[in-house]
């Protein structure tokens, strides 16, 4: 590599130091936040049918990305990696598979969302069972989709013995140009721009059944609910999601060397860096969904419900 693409990409430093900021910020409240949901899912889940098994499934895909960010701040820190080759493409598909797990099931809860609110009486009854089947069915689906994301990062020449970087120092595959535009479109389509134009359709269906004074659902504070759920879910897309797929192709062409413009690349390698930490900022920012739209996730963890509770363990033991 000549002097020139040097100074053009050597922006590892900074962005190293980005990363551990914002993966110490996310750690704590991003795992007692995900904890405390599935506590709560686990306690009111035979009480509800309004998509609970999605935000389980949810809170499972951030607990999940939550558990690797020590692994991730440990070698931001101190730039070696000694855990050996698997660990780190393991933690570094777990990264793309909680990305596009928590799209599919916050498209998922807005579809249901909505749905119940159109048409209350037909899927108010809905068994749970559909939407296990729909979160196994999506776990696998995103399993193997990112699947491409290691494999475009494996270093064959690289033995485990002196495996020592990990994450954005890992090498890309070159690959052709129409390889490239042919994969991203794809996987932009896919994973970000199809869900995210769902989610707004059912924001936009949700909006307009406020206006409905015929409706079959009647409760104005129940169609307000679902609105709250729906569009948090579609700020979640464009807060943590919208700018990482804007810069994700870019980001690959420029360390695969497709971009040649000096100044092209070191904007999108500096700006790439902000975007993947807006993307991890999605395990702090899905357990808003869960209190504030949520009614039973507040009596869950009010003081009154968590003193019921006790009282009715404590008579069961004495039983």
């Amino acid at each position: 590599m000549t002097n020139n693409s040097s100074n053009c990409t050597d922006e590892r430093s900074a962005a190293d130091f980005l990363y551990a900021i914002m993966y110490v910020i996310i750690f704590i409240p991003g795992l007692i936040s995900n904890v405390l949901a599935l506590w709560v899912f686990h306690a009111y889940i035979k009480e509800t049918k309004r998509a609970v098994i999605f935000m389980i499934n949810l809170a499972i895909a951030d607990l999940a990305q939550v558990m690797s960010l020590p692994l991730r701040i440990f070698y931001y820190l101190n730039h070696d990696w000694p855990f050996g080759r698997f660990l780190c493409m393991f933690c570094f598909y777990l990264k793309y598979v909680n990305m596009y797990a928590s799209i599919f099931f916050l498209v998922c809860i807005s579809i249901r969302r909505c749905l119940f609110l159109i048409q209350p009486f037909k899927y108010n009854d809905c068994k749970r069972r559909y939407d296990v089947y729909a979160s196994i069915i999506g776990w696998v689906i995103v399993g193997l989709a990112c699947l491409p994301f290691p494999l475009m990062r494996i270093d064959t020449r690289n033995n485990s013995s002196n495996f020592n970087s990990c994450f954005t120092a890992l090498p890309i595959i070159q690959i052709g140009i129409p390889t490239s535009v042919a994969m991203f479109t794809l996987a932009e389509l896919t994973g970000f721009v199809l869900p995210l134009i769902i989610t707004m359709i059912c924001s936009w269906k949700t909006m307009m059944s406020l206006r409905e004074k015929n409706s079959v659902l009647q409760d104005s504070g129940e169609k307000k609910k679902a609105l709250k759920m729906v569009l948090t879910c579609t700020m979640v897309f464009l807060v943590c999601f919208a700018p990482y797929h804007i810069t994700f192709p870019l980001h690959f062409l420029a360390l695969s060397g497709h971009i040649q413009d000096c100044a092209a690349r070191k904007f999108i390698l500096k700006f790439h860096p902000v975007a993947l930490c807006l993307a991890s900022l999605n395990c702090c920012l899905d357990p808003v969904i869960y209190y504030f739209t949520t009614d039973e996730f507040k009596r869950r963890l009010s003081r009154q419900e968590i003193s019921e509770n006790s009282i009715q363990l404590q008579l069961m033991e004495c039983r």
